[in-house]
């Protein structure tokens, strides 16, 4: 790789988007992505906006681009580790994990066939279960297994090998380092759900129906732990009061401080994940402000144009549980100024987004204010993009990487 070369850290939705509008403008550009497939946070989500589609409408256009165009190297299960050099003539270290399944796989299945160690499931966060040998999931790029071989016995792991007549699985497969010379990098590292175990008055983390947000995507999602269906997890029936708590943990001096951005959207879909799935279902959203920006305002009228709807204006101070399951709110109504408890049968936690390298040291020398964003620093070559920068939905995600990518050719081009 030449200097005119640009590094993406991160191969989400963002990611991907600044990787192309580069590639396609006749630039190499490096994907770098730490997780074994690209797409982020959007390739878990049942639906997304604008447009309520499937993830696999836009991803898989994006992937389709990514296979015709040789300019773009994508390396998964990778991370940045170290970076030197100046703009325009930078040094870039990234690891990357082994995966134990080389190019000779053809997805056929029968490695997880034939494995029987069982963990939690990352994708499905935490919510189903899946063996050793895993395919990422239903519409992965690359589309190639992944073994980990470090979670079962080497019998098992043996088995596992035999079982592929591709010689696909690769016990020898060692973690390796690659260096590249790039002009730019574009940082598009996403976000992660605020962590549900600092909510104690909520519950969160501790009561089986009450879940956050994304774990409703996964739940309601065709590829999800359920199939689609919505079940509650602690018994597995379809509930038939559903609650949803804005701003937890967001506009909280004791959590995050800001807004963000997306919660009130996703909470309105998520009711009609709820009302499409259990029409006899009555649902309850308790919110300080509903934000819903420009276009979004339509979408709030339809939403709440629905009877089995309710919009309170009202904060959650605590949530408990009974012993059958039912989950009991103790909601203040602000506009009448009565306090009581109510009981749902399942409880949507609409957590806030926090960049994920928040809390962490990253490699890449670029300023972050107090919450984990990065902050743009003019001429410096690292530009940040996407959910790194600020919290924001998919369209314009999509609309801040092309601006980041222009940036990083504007960096390489010596403009």
């Amino acid at each position: 790789m030449s200097g005119n070369a640009i590094l993406v850290a991160g191969g989400g939705f963002s990611g991907i988007t600044a990787a192309l509008e580069a590639a396609e403008m006749g630039y190499e550009v490096i994907l770098v992505e730490k997780n074994p497939y690209l797409g982020g946070r959007v390739a878990q989500l049942n639906q997304y906006f604008p447009k309520l589609c499937p993830p696999s409408c836009g991803l898989e256009i994006q992937f389709q681009r990514i296979r015709n165009n040789p300019k773009v190297k994508v390396l998964t299960m990778a991370e940045v580790v170290k970076v030197s050099g100046k703009t325009g003539d930078f040094d870039v270290t990234v690891t990357v994990r082994p995966r134990y399944v080389n190019e000779k796989c053809t997805a056929c299945g029968d490695c997880a066939e034939a494995a029987e160690t069982k963990v939690p499931c990352e994708f499905d966060l935490g919510m189903g279960q899946r063996k050793v040998a895993f395919r990422p999931n239903i519409f992965a790029f690359p589309m190639r297994y992944v073994f980990e071989k470090n979670r079962c016995s080497e019998a098992e792991g043996k088995k596992i090998e035999a079982s592929c007549k591709y010689g696909a699985i690769d016990l020898a497969d060692k973690e390796r380092t690659v260096t590249f010379k790039v002009g730019a990098i574009v940082e598009a590292t996403g976000w992660k759900p605020y962590d549900m175990s600092k909510l104690e008055n909520l519950g969160a983390g501790k009561l089986k129906n009450v879940i956050s947000n994304m774990q409703m995507e996964r739940l309601c999602a065709p590829n999800g732990p359920t199939g689609g269906l919505l079940l509650r997890p602690s018994d597995k029936a379809a509930p038939k009061r559903v609650a949803f708590v804005q701003c937890a943990g967001s506009r909280d001096e004791n959590h995050l401080n800001y807004c963000s951005y997306i919660c009130c959207m996703a909470s309105l879909k998520q009711a009609t994940y709820v009302r499409e799935r259990v029409p006899e279902a009555l649902v309850s959203i308790f919110y300080i402000d509903l934000r819903t920006p420009g276009r979004y305002q339509k979408f709030l009228e339809k939403v709440s144009a629905d009877p089995k709807l309710s919009l309170v204006k009202g904060k959650v101070a605590a949530i408990t549980e009974t012993p059958g399951g039912k989950v009991l709110c103790t909601v203040e109504n602000v506009e009448t100024g009565i306090k009581n408890v109510e009981e749902f049968d399942l409880v949507v936690l609409a957590t806030g987004m926090q960049p994920s390298t928040s809390g962490e040291n990253v490699a890449v020398n670029a300023p972050r204010d107090e919450e984990g964003f990065f902050i743009g620093s003019d001429g410096s070559g690292v530009i940040a993009t996407g959910c790194a920068k600020l919290p924001l939905d998919v369209m314009r995600s999509a609309q801040s990487a092309t601006g980041a990518a222009l940036k990083a050719i504007q960096t390489v081009a010596g403009r």
